[in-house]
C-alpha cells in the first residue's frame, strides 16, 4: 500500500496588528477575505484532481485551522484533529511516523494512504527538505500551496521520502 503525505501552507491571512502582543496577535490572525475565497478554489482544485486524505491534522493557529475547516468542506478530508506539533517551531515528524506505522486505512482495499498537514513556513518546507533528504532551505511552500510526498514502504527516515508535487496556488487556479 502506498503511503503519501500532503503538506499545506495556510492561506493568505489578516496583517499582524502592531498594537498586540505579537505572538499572541500571530496566533489569533485570521484568513484574510481575499485568502478564504483563494484558499477555497485552491482546494476545489485539488479536490477535482483526487488530492484528498485519509485523515487531516492542522495547526492551532486560527489561519491553519480556518485553511484546514475549508479543506473538509469541500471534501479534502473527513475530519479537522488539531496538533500542536504543527504550531510555529513544532517537530511534525513524530506524527507522521505513528500514522505511518498505524496500519489503519479507512477501506479494506485502499491503494493507498494518504495524510494531509496544514501549518506554516518556514516549518512545513523544512520537513518536506529532512524527508526527501534536502537542505533545509530547498523547499518553501507559498500560502495556499502544496508539496505531496510519497513516504517509503518500511520505517519512516529522514531522507526516504520523494517529492512527487509542489504546485503553488497560481498553479492550481489556472
Amino acid at each position: 500500500m502506498q503511503r503519501e503525505l500532503l503538506l499545506l501552507r495556510h492561506g493568505i491571512a489578516e496583517d499582524l496588528d502592531e498594537d498586540l502582543d505579537p505572538q499572541r496577535g500571530d496566533a489569533s490572525r485570521a484568513l484574510s477575505p481575499r485568502g478564504r475565497a483563494r484558499t477555497r478554489a485552491v482546494l476545489q482544485r485539488l479536490r477535482a484532481l483526487d488530492l484528498t486524505a485519509d485523515r487531516l491534522l492542522a495547526s492551532p493557529l486560527v489561519r491553519a485551522r480556518q485553511t484546514a475547516e475549508i479543506a473538509v468542506e469541500e471534501g479534502l478530508a473527513p475530519v479537522l484533529e488539531l496538533a500542536e506539533p504543527l504550531a510555529p517551531g513544532g517537530d511534525p515528524l513524530p506524527l507522521i511516523s505513528l500514522w505511518a506505522g498505524a496500519g489503519h486505512t479507512p477501506e479494506p482495499e485502499a491503494p493507498r494512504r494518504r495524510l494531509l498537514l496544514v501549518g506554516h513556513e518556514p516549518d512545513l518546507g523544512r520537513l518536506a527538505g529532512r524527508l526527501i533528504g534536502a537542505p533545509p532551505q530547498a523547499i518553501a511552500l507559498r500560502k495556499a500551496g502544496l508539496a505531496l510526498l510519497r513516504l517509503p514502504q518500511g520505517p519512516l527516515e529522514e531522507g526516504t521520502a520523494s517529492l512527487l508535487l509542489l504546485l503553488p496556488p497560481k498553479v492550481l487556479l489556472i
